[in-house]
């Protein structure tokens, strides 16, 4: 695997090896020592989510409250799908920042975001079905969002797709009104957090 740290600190982008021959292909989504390499820690899972979306459906920015955060480790298994890890974390110094990895069926990547990043994507196919590894499971009492069309963000979506957003993303505040409402994690406490699972 080929590990490449994004621009916003503690996301990774991961590139399988692929071996195909005339039967098809086979690779590896997720190893545990590579994986416990690239961090410093093991990945804790907990539950896997699989959403399957039509061309359009943008899902994010979501978040959860850290401790104990929620880490994704993200793949797209059908279809197409640019995935994006937002920096939400206040006092870090790439505050509001984003990067973006394209997850399809050609190179089969996968993106890491450990606790206390916003995630996002937007489905460039039909059908598109992403599949993600979590460290936690889902607890709505401490789950939030972030509008993905935040203007201040300035995500580059793709302006041939018309995004499509569930009710709750589409009323969901900017990064200012998350920040103001106090909903965002700290970035010192975030690392704190992080670092406490070095070495597991």
């Amino acid at each position: 695997m080929q590990v490449r740290e994004l621009a916003v600190p503690g996301a990774l982008e991961i590139t399988p090896r692929q071996f195909g021959d005339d039967r098809g292909t086979f690779l590896e989504l997720f190893k545990d020592a590579a994986f416990a390499e690239a961090t410093g820690h093991r990945f804790d899972l907990v539950q896997v989510n699989c959403s399957v979306s039509q061309r359009g459906v943008l899902r994010g920015i979501h978040f959860a409250d850290v401790p104990p955060g929620q880490a994704k480790y993200v793949t797209c298994v059908r279809g197409a799908v640019l995935d994006v890890a937002v920096d939400i974390r206040v006092g870090s110094p790439t505050f509001g920042q984003w990067d973006s990895v394209l997850l399809d069926t050609v190179d089969r990547r996968a993106i890491y975001l450990p606790e206390g990043l916003g995630h996002a994507f937007l489905a460039l196919e039909d059908d598109s079905t992403v599949v993600y590894l979590c460290s936690t499971g889902y607890a709505p009492e401490r789950e939030h969002e972030i509008h993905p069309l935040d203007p201040a963000l300035a995500i580059t979506w793709p302006n041939d797709i018309a995004a499509l957003l569930s009710p709750k993303d589409e009323a969901a505040p900017t990064l200012a009104q998350a920040q103001l409402l106090g909903l965002l994690p700290d970035f010192a406490a975030t690392n704190a957090y992080v670092s406490s699972r070095k070495g597991r």
